[in-house]
């Protein structure tokens, strides 16, 4: 990780980014990822992969392997399906926060169960704070917290209430369905990865971000937040150490 000693903001469109597109799957990679590879882009802080997929209905992510990372799952449209080794299965749909641990191993699928509708979704990957712990599950619907507006924690290493637990104290990711003209205070870290997964944003001191824009904030300070007018703004923001 490299060090900073003055504050950066960095924009990033969606036509920057790495892009997979194949007959079943089409996905937009923050970072580098699978075939895709840029030494210069493979992390922002603790986050090393954030993918923007969408998964042609009656497909998906066959049965594959991980270890050691925390992989947070966010749905934008439709449902997947996830079964892993250890026995877990869940339905994610929009405003249900998933974590898987990877810990020591696990085998997982990921698949479209609908005969008709593709499925939106953002996966975000963290490294976990130690190696080699047992594997893991956890999945919390946030509906309720999203619907009154701002920014809620979805995935917390830090014991927020509400938020889905990663095995990682240095991050927390926090999300949020932003109304139009609605204003969130982005919150202040090392290093801070803000998405746009849906609608358009206007954030302090870097101009607007579109849908699949990011902006890496390294001791960038505090900064807001704002949903375009008319249209509204979903964001996802790591905050990480």
């Amino acid at each position: 990780m490299r060090s900073m000693s003055f504050p950066v903001c960095e924009i990033r469109r969606k036509e920057q980014s790495f892009l997979t597109q194949i007959d079943w799957l089409t996905s937009i990679h923050c970072f580098s990822f699978g075939e895709h590879h840029d030494p210069e882009n493979t992390h922002h802080g603790l986050l090393v992969v954030s993918n923007d997929d969408i998964i042609k209905a009656g497909t998906g992510f066959g049965t594959h392997s991980h270890r050691d990372m925390e992989i947070v799952t966010w749905v934008l449209d439709g449902e997947v399906e996830h079964q892993d080794s250890e026995g877990n299965h869940g339905i994610i749909y929009p405003g249900l926060a998933q974590r898987m641990s990877a810990g020591s191993g696990i085998r997982h699928s990921e698949m479209n169960p609908s005969p008709v509708k593709d499925v939106h979704l953002i996966q975000m990957w963290v490294l976990p704070a130690t190696r080699g712990i047992q594997p893991g599950y956890e999945q919390r619907d946030l509906n309720a917290a999203l619907a009154k507006g701002g920014l809620i924690p979805i995935a917390s290493g830090q014991g927020h209430p509400g938020a889905i637990t990663i095995h990682q104290k240095g991050a927390v990711l926090w999300g949020g369905w932003l109304k139009p003209s609605e204003t969130a205070q982005v919150p202040n870290g090392a290093r801070v990865h803000l998405y746009v997964a849906r609608g358009a944003a206007e954030l302090e001191g870097a101009g607007k971000l579109n849908a699949a824009d990011s902006a890496r904030l390294s001791e960038a300070g505090a900064r807001r937040v704002t949903a375009d007018t008319p249209s509204s703004a979903e964001v996802l923001i790591w905050r990480t150490d």
